[in-house]
């Protein structure tokens, strides 16, 4: 029955990132776990990986709240770039 629940470190990954995103299956998660137990590279991985998933959140967060809009001296200095490239 164990045998079953061993996965490898490839396997391992592939379910840790599925985790992340609430994909994962309560029987994958338990084999995660259990991997985890042998394998502390993987262990570090998931570290790693949920800490840069946070600072891309929070990065995407800030990103939203700044309003990118060109002026109105940029838009035109484009739609001039645009007419010279077509002719």
């Amino acid at each position: 029955m164990f045998k079953r629940l061993n996965i490898t470190c490839d396997e391992a990954t592939k379910i840790c990132d599925k985790s992340q995103y609430g994909e994962a299956t309560v029987l994958e998660k338990i084999k995660l776990k259990i991997h985890f137990l042998n394998c502390v590279i993987c262990k570090l991985y998931t570290k790693q990986n949920l800490l840069l998933s946070f600072f891309y959140k929070k990065q995407a967060e800030a990103c939203k709240k700044v309003h990118h809009c060109l002026t109105s001296e940029e838009k035109e200095v484009l739609k001039q770039k645009i007419k010279e490239a077509k002719t």
